[in-house]
């Protein structure tokens, strides 16, 4: 966990070199983009979470990325308060992560898989049908955000200001998700995913392990996806959709299964290829293809899996 501390330090270094230069260039486009990536990137920290630590793939995530987005949209248009919409999407999702972590843990193995997405589908026709929340055309018309800090506030129409914001929640999801998989309890969730038969025999529920996991990472792609409608001004139901979930696996797998850090570089490699590969081709789907299989031949364990241990070895002749 010290060298995916360590990666996450770089990272922030780096987006804040991007920012001073961003703004100092009056920048907005690649702001904006990079903003993105960062909400993406709660997105696969959520799945990361399930698959890299509880060895839990879930192909639904999707559903509680667009509901964070579509609750916070919602409350937004009545009242634009930020800090309003975050809350009522972290109470709303622990909520929604409960009721459908009932039924998705029921099962195991690639049955999990099946119903996370079979849910997500349910919750993507549901939004897609009805005309309350935009049907097919979604939510438009979010109103720009005054996000209040107390030393001053930053408006969310500001791309170098939202994207400080944005890069600050992300971070401080990662820091909860870090300490509290660091716990005993994260220790648990890892032994689940090793031999989930031998959990009991040390005392621990394996229902209780699991649901816990599940309704976190719903919570954290949920508060990722409340951002999203303060970037772009409106959420669509392709938000729900598998190509949604799909993405968010494909950017763990390339960042590094199981190191929590390899989700924010995944995303960063994953939004930089589709924005360069899709100005280029209509075909960038194949690019990010051959990408992931690549990634999965080449370097199974990912960019941040493949880093990892030289900081450990770096970490560990400093200590000596």
């Amino acid at each position: 966990m010290r060298a995916s501390h360590v990666l996450v330090t770089i990272f922030v270094v780096a987006a804040l070199i991007f920012a001073a230069i961003g703004a100092a260039r009056g920048d907005t486009f690649f702001l904006r983009l990079a903003t993105e990536a960062l909400i993406f990137a709660g997105l696969a920290l959520s799945v990361d979470i399930l698959l890299g630590y509880t060895g839990l793939l879930s192909l639904g995530q999707a559903l509680y990325f667009g509901f964070g987005a579509y609750v916070s949209a919602i409350v937004l248009k009545e009242v634009p308060s930020f800090w309003l919409a975050m809350s009522v999407v972290l109470v709303s999702s622990l909520m929604l992560g409960f009721v459908a972590g009932l039924v998705a843990n029921r099962v195991r193995g690639v049955y999990f898989a099946l119903v996370t997405f079979g849910l997500a589908q349910v919750g993507a026709r549901a939004v897609y049908n009805t005309r309350a929340l935009g049907a097919s055309d979604g939510l438009i018309g979010v109103p720009i955000v005054p996000i209040k800090l107390g030393v001053g506030t930053v408006m969310s129409s500001s791309p170098a200001g939202f994207f400080l914001i944005t890069l600050c929640i992300i971070v401080v999801l990662y820091a909860f998700c870090a300490y509290f998989l660091d716990t005993p309890f994260g220790r648990v969730l890892q032994a689940l995913r090793a031999n989930e038969r031998r959990v009991p025999f040390l005392g621990y529920s394996t229902r209780n392990a699991r649901m816990a996991a599940y309704v976190l990472a719903a919570v954290v792609a949920a508060l990722s996806g409340a951002l999203y409608p303060m970037l772009r001004g409106f959420v669509s139901p392709e938000l729900i959709f598998f190509t949604t979930s799909g993405n968010a696996v494909i950017t763990v797998v390339t960042g590094g299964v199981g190191t929590l850090a390899g989700a924010l570089y995944g995303s960063v490699i994953l939004t930089v290829l589709k924005s360069v590969i899709g100005s280029l081709t209509e075909h960038h789907l194949i690019f990010i293809g051959f990408l992931f299989m690549a990634v999965v031949i080449f370097l199974p364990k990912g960019l941040t899996g493949f880093l990892r241990p030289r900081v450990e070895q770096m970490l560990g002749r400093k200590r000596s």
